[in-house]
């Protein structure tokens, strides 16, 4: 089975080039694997010292390697999808209108990206597809999207046929802008049938997971550990952490034993919060990392892939508690302040700082309201009962 292995984390941690010695260790094993980027600063043709295009291209053999270009993949691979975007927004009546600038809202050019990674994984063509993301908050946006978008289309399709079918004529007549046609619609159909795909794939522990990589200071302590509250928010499988540039034991000066005391204080901290996954310490390593033979060096330091496993518990549980229905969500570091919930007919919103989640409810629970709600053990749990009229 094909696995995706997906890393991310804070600007500046050195994800890239773990992701790229993960890469590198998988292909010295003969595994055939292909090292994607979706950061739009990408860095793998840096590390590699190659010219890395939107195209695969092989750097040693079992080793294949690309960087997504959203723009590429619309006019190249995906142009139908493309343009049924472009038939919902109304866009096919200004000829004058630049769709790669302006046909989708802002993040939906990272469904293409998924697309792609979903055909690479449909291929059958390669054992390991490692993906370099984005720092997280674009990481965050990019794992989030297939739910999303799902919800909304879902949303619009009972009653989108029907209102594009009447409104259709008027527009084009009335404001010349041409409505979405039938074609259209049903390719808008067949992308949900995609995202409902994206999902499952990228949910199941068995074909992806995630891999957060930091360092030992507080800033990314911080960031990581929401990072990791968001993830399980919407419900992905975490593995691993890495916690990278740890100095040697053996501090020659006074600084650098300084420095190695506050790092010993934030390792100690990784170790209590992620208690539940592996954790694994890289060196730092006293120069840039660069071309195949560096990265090999650093994928030498990399633990045996049998180390990691996702933590146990489910992500959603529901459960009988007498007349009550109880759902728990795993949070782990969530502060109740910043953490609510809203029913709205058969749709459960939970909204974490900045991040909401919307979880389909089951059609049982159209007449119940949230009766409680309460943290505990880094799980959310919310009770429903039902209204009596």
């Amino acid at each position: 089975m094909c696995n995706i292995l997906i890393f991310t984390g804070k600007g500046g941690v050195g994800k890239s080039s773990i992701a790229a010695a993960a890469a590198v260790r998988f292909a010295a094993e003969g595994r055939e694997t292909v090292l994607v980027s979706t950061d739009m600063a990408h860095n793998i043709g840096d590390i590699f010292e190659r010219d890395i295009g939107s195209r695969e291209m092989q750097l040693m053999p079992h080793l294949s390697a690309l960087e997504l270009d959203p723009d590429s993949l619309i006019r190249e691979e995906f142009p139908q999808a493309a343009q049924a975007i472009r038939d919902l927004t109304g866009l096919s009546g200004f000829d004058n209108v630049d769709f790669e600038q302006h046909a989708y809202l802002p993040g939906f050019e990272n469904l293409f990206s998924l697309l792609k990674i979903e055909s690479l994984h449909l291929s059958g063509k390669y054992d390991k597809i490692i993906v370099d993301c984005a720092p997280t908050a674009e990481t965050l946006s990019l794992l989030k999207l297939p739910e999303l978008l799902s919800w909304y289309l879902e949303k619009f399709f009972p009653v989108g046929r029907t209102l594009v079918r009447v409104l259709s004529p008027m527009a084009k007549h009335r404001y010349q802008v041409t409505l979405p046609d039938r074609k259209a619609m049903d390719e808008i159909e067949r992308i949900l049938a995609h995202l409902i795909r994206l999902q499952i794939m990228l949910k199941d522990a068995d074909i992806c997971r995630v891999r957060i990589v930091c360092i030992p200071e507080k800033m990314v302590l911080e960031e990581t550990k929401r990072t990791y509250m968001y993830l399980k928010l919407y419900g992905y499988h975490v593995d691993g952490l890495f916690i990278n540039r740890v100095l040697p034991d053996e501090a020659d000066n006074p600084f650098m034993a300084g420095w190695k005391k506050i790092q010993e204080i934030y390792i100690e901290a990784y170790g209590q919060v992620f208690a539940d996954i592996y954790q694994a310490r890289l060196p730092w390593f006293p120069r840039d990392i660069r071309g195949v033979e560096g990265i090999a060096g650093l994928s030498s330091c990399l633990p045996e892939e049998s180390a990691f496993r996702p933590a146990q518990d489910d992500q959603e549980v529901w459960e009988m508690d007498g007349e009550a229905v109880r759902l728990s969500v795993l949070l782990p570091g969530a502060e109740e302040a910043d953490v609510s919930i809203r029913k709205s007919e058969l749709d459960l919103f939970i909204t974490v700082n900045d991040f909401r989640r919307c979880i389909p409810l089951p059609n049982t629970l159209r007449h119940y309201h949230i009766e409680d709600t309460w943290l505990k053990d880094d799980k959310l749990y919310v009770s429903f009962r039902k209204i009596v009229s």
